[in-house]
């Protein structure tokens, strides 16, 4: 329609949010969740909310459930789900040692490679056990190079729209085939930088775990007097692997700690391995080098690692939402699918899991695995279908223990839902993803009712400028306390 100049334009009121309730059975819990979502907190924002029945899907709650929001982690669902039905449950990464030289007593007379598949799980203690393995094979000294080949993937380290101010925390690190962790989180691709007071006036004690020479720590901390301010800033530079430890602790002050993300991870991964291969009596000869190179298609296997099955893998990765997973994840199902592990593919075949579990994913934007992203959106209801769907598929009891359970003090079966919901009926009783960006707040799942009907929630809340988990907390625990039928 063409406006001309002057033109009467009539006011048009913006339609009320669409609200479904299937039955008569629960228009009282409709009610009460529409009384929440007036809370104050919200004025302004726009909370998604779709709740149906677990059994056959039925919609029985839907307040701008057809609106396209930013879900944060939990897209985290999405790419779990796709995972166990792509790769299944059992799937493990590998991580092999490979040369093309020959051994003569001892000396390796030829260039050894350390060839990544996607572990992200690799501690310093696994290299160790590899390094190990090349020693029982007769190699003690190594007369070429040590090469990193991380060509299971492609070599674009960061999802296209992760903000730039994320870049050196581990919520934001860089997503290679060949990785390293630095505990038990396993969060790839990253060190712990710990900082410790000192003597009064004097530097801060800092300290990496693991150590490694791969990165250089510029120690600006300072020791102050006891009782005084701790205020430490660690932060990498962009494009470097050089951290700045800054502020000030006092004597009597707590250790900081940071988990900072490393720049280009394959690095990282081989220099741990060339310490794991010192530490083993394996000596390299005085022109040795490192570098990167793909594997020779000649090369003799000489050492492997396999990480744990994928089920198991599920437990860190969605209990505490770790963004490294999901993006390794997402580039393992276009490697497997496509025989391409990039983000472009991988995100290609998320889209025809979501297709096949009934999602309507022309109403859907799906820009990486792990939800970091501001442009991924989906609508509540679409996550809730996905939620019923996938109940039918034979990796549900994995994937329905790897949700963070409300008010569970164990980290490992809470999660990031441990401290919430505690004293209600929701209190180990919901199972579901919890998801935060800013301005964006989110959680869906599972949870049974107290007259024990299990039903699926999915809570998308967005452009909210104070925190609303309380809200989600209040939504949740009104269904859990539901007793109509």
């Amino acid at each position: 329609m063409m406006l001309t100049t002057g033109a009467f334009i009539p006011y048009v009121q913006a339609p009320e949010p669409m609200t479904v309730t299937a039955s008569e059975g629960y228009a009282d819990l409709s009610a009460q969740l529409r009384d929440i979502l007036k809370d104050e907190r919200i004025k302004g924002a726009i909370a998604g909310v779709s709740v149906r029945k677990a059994s056959d899907g039925e919609l029985l709650f839907s307040h701008f459930g057809d609106i396209r929001l930013h879900p944060a982690s939990n897209m985290k669902l999405l790419t779990g789900a796709a995972a166990l039905e792509i790769l299944g449950p059992e799937h493990r990464f590998t991580t092999e040692v490979f040369t093309e030289g020959k051994v003569n007593e001892g000396t390796l007379n030829g260039d050894l490679y350390l060839k990544g598949k996607g572990d992200p799980t690799l501690l310093k203690a696994d290299f160790d056990q590899l390094a190990a393995d090349v020693k029982k094979a007769g190699i003690r000294v190594i007369n070429g190079d040590l090469i990193a080949d991380d060509s299971w993937y492609d070599n674009v380290r960061l999802s296209q729209d992760l903000n730039w101010s994320d870049e050196s925390f581990y919520t934001g690190s860089q997503v290679s085939a060949l990785t390293a962790s630095p505990n038990e989180d396993y969060d790839s691709g990253t060190v712990i930088v710990a900082v410790n007071p000192g003597s009064e006036g004097e530097p801060a004690k800092v300290t990496l775990d693991p150590f490694t020479d791969y990165v250089t720590i510029v120690n600006k901390a300072k020791t102050v007097a006891k009782g005084g301010k701790k205020d430490i800033s660690i932060e990498r530079e962009h494009g470097t692997n050089t951290i700045i430890v800054e502020g000030t602790i006092p004597v009597d002050g707590s250790q900081s700690r940071s988990w900072v993300a490393v720049w280009e991870p394959t690095g990282y991964a081989l220099d741990l391995f060339k310490k794991s291969l010192q530490e083993a009596g394996v000596q390299f000869t005085g022109h040795s080098k490192t570098g990167f190179a793909v594997t020779p298609k000649e090369s003799k296997l000489v050492a492997s690692k396999d990480s744990m099955p994928l089920k198991e893998l599920m437990i860190p990765f969605m209990k505490l939402s770790n963004n490294g997973h999901a993006e390794v994840l997402v580039k393992e199902l276009g490697r497997k699918v496509y025989g391409e592990g990039s983000w472009d593919k991988g995100l290609e075949v998320l889209e025809e899991a979501a297709d096949g579990w009934g999602m309507d994913t022309s109403t859907m934007m799906l820009r990486d695995g792990s939800g970091m992203s501001h442009k991924n959106m989906i609508p509540a209801d679409e996550i809730s279908k996905m939620l019923v769907a996938v109940q039918e598929k034979p990796y549900f009891a994995e994937y329905l223990k790897s949700l963070p359970v409300s008010g569970a003090a164990d980290r490992m079966v809470g999660g990031t839902l441990r401290g919430r919901m505690k004293g209600t009926a929701a209190e180990n009783n919901v199972k579901a993803k919890t998801g935060s960006l800013t301005a964006v707040s989110s959680l869906s799942g599972y949870v049974t009712t107290q007259a024990g009907e299990e039903l699926v929630f999915s809570i998308m809340i967005n452009n909210d400028l104070t925190t609303v988990t309380p809200i989600e907390d209040a939504l949740v625990t009104a269904i859990a306390n539901y007793n109509g039928r």
